[in-house]
Formats: structure tokens, sequence, C-alpha cells
């Protein structure tokens, strides 16, 4: 694979959670660290797979790579490596839904990093003053790149009360607790279908790996081993089944594990063997 990757692992809650209380009509939108999101959405897999390693029958048909994911059949709009980019085009989305009269919503998802950005305020603005169905849900995973959130930030900044400021409702939750997650983006959907407006939510969780890429990077100096080991004591996806034991048995939850890598192998083996882009086709799609 030669596309550049962020990945989500140890930030899977936020997508999960946010994801299941939207329907196949409501739409999303991503930055660079898009992975959990475009799958919890229900984005092809295979798609997904066939991107990383750029081939035709990839999700942006090999064009893109990891950080542009699309799947429009599940409402997986798009995703961008530009810092707050996709933050404004979700509200626009949500304006659109407005005018329609549909009862359909637009969610953003964002890193504390691109609160930095001065599109986030704007569009704030804009939704809270047209009341408008959009869910901004942001990944506090405490770093920008390299950059902790408290040498970009005044000392005491919340960046839920930011929100606020707007009048728009916002809270801070538990990212790493998908059930929170869960029952906190379902108000603030339920808020959007309602005609009630905006809803933020700030999701305390942490990245695992480096900032692009598959590797450790402790050894970088900004963050310690020991931060990244009390997080993974508060892994996500073990705090979930752990929640999950009065309803499954460990034989059940080993089967899912099964399944589940079978399909990325399966996945993985037909990305590989896929077509490469035609170089005649270079020109499509492109405006």
């Amino acid at each position: 694979m030669r596309t550049p990757a962020h990945f989500s692992i140890g930030q899977e809650a936020v997508a999960v959670g946010v994801c299941a209380a939207l329907t196949a009509q409501d739409v999303i939108y991503s930055g660079h660290r898009c992975h959990a999101h475009y799958l919890a959405k229900g984005g092809n897999l295979g798609g997904l797979v066939a991107e990383l390693y750029g081939r035709e029958i990839g999700c942006a048909r090999g064009r893109g790579g990891s950080v542009h994911l699309t799947d429009m059949s599940v409402g997986m709009v798009a995703s961008s490596a530009i810092l707050a980019q996709t933050v404004p085009v979700a509200v626009g989305s949500a304006l659109a839904f407005k005018m329609d009269g549909s009862p359909r919503v637009a969610v953003t998802f964002f890193g504390d990093g691109a609160v930095d950005e001065g599109v986030f305020y704007e569009s704030l603005n804009w939704a809270a003053l047209k009341r408008l169905p959009v869910v901004f849900v942001c990944e506090n995973n405490l770093y920008a790149t390299h950059a902790p959130v408290w040498i970009r930030q005044p000392r005491g900044t919340q960046i839920y009360r930011r929100a606020q400021a707007f009048g728009v409702p916002a809270e801070k939750i538990d990212g790493n607790d998908v059930f929170a997650v869960y029952q906190s983006a379902r108000r603030a959907v339920e808020r959007c279908r309602n005609g009630q407006g905006p809803t933020l939510i700030e999701c305390l969780t942490y990245r695992w790996l480096e900032h692009v890429g598959p590797l450790d990077d402790t050894d970088r100096g900004y963050r310690s081993r020991r931060e990244l080991d009390s997080w993974k004591r508060r892994d996500p996806v073990k705090l979930a089944a752990r929640q999950l034991g009065a309803l499954l048995t460990p034989a059940a939850i080993r089967q899912f594990e099964t399944e589940i890598g079978e399909e990325i192998a399966k996945a993985v083996a037909e990305g590989k063997q896929a077509p490469w882009p035609d170089p005649r086709d270079l020109l499509r799609h492109v405006y």
C-alpha cells in the first residue's frame, strides 16, 4: 500500500456509536482519519481495502487513497485531508435537507485540531442561525499530529463549551464507551428530526498509532508509553465486549471475530488481485 493511512485504531467507539443512531438516508462526512466512519456507516469493506491498494474496484476507483473514502449508497458522502474542510460541507447538506423539508440528518466527524480553524465557527454559527439538522462530532484524541491540545488552546478550554456560546446544545462524553456515544448521538439526531437544530458532541478518545502510518511513535517525544498504555487499558472494543457479556457468550464473541477475520482476509486477497486504473481514464470525474 502506497497511500498514507491515518488509522482509527483506539477510536472505533465514536464512529460505531454515532452511525448506529443514523439511517441509511442520513449522510456523514469525515476528515483524514475516516476508516472507522466509512465502515460504521455501512461502507463496503472490499471497496475500502481496494482503495488502499489504489485499485480500480476501490470505493474511489483507486484515485483517492486512504483519506478520500466514499460510498454514496450508504450515505458516506466524502472525507478529506484538508483540516475542517468537510465541516461546512456537512452544514450545506443539512441546509439542503431543511429546504427540501426532508427528515434527513447530516453528521460531520472531525478532530480537536479542526476546532482551531475559523471555518468551524462559521459553520456552527450558520447551523445555529438556521436551526439546521446537523450533528458536529468532535473526536478529541488530545493531539493534532504531534501538538497536544494544551499547547494549542488556552488553559481551561473546553471544546463543547465553544458550541454552547452559539446556543448550540453540546456535551462532553466518554468516546471509548460505544453505548454512551450511541445514547448521546440518538438524542442529537432526534433533536435534528424534530426541527430543533444542531448539536455538538465532544468525544474523549485516543489514537493508538502514529498520526499517519501503522507504527508505534512513543519514541518521538511528544507522548509517553505510560500515557498510551493507560488508554489501551480502555480499549473500546474490549469494553464493549465486556458490557455485552450478559447477552453473548465468549464462544459467540470468538465466532464474530473469526467471521470478521475471514471477511477481511477475503477483501485483502481480492484487493491485491484487482486491476490498476487505466491511465487513459486519468481525467474522468475531474471537474
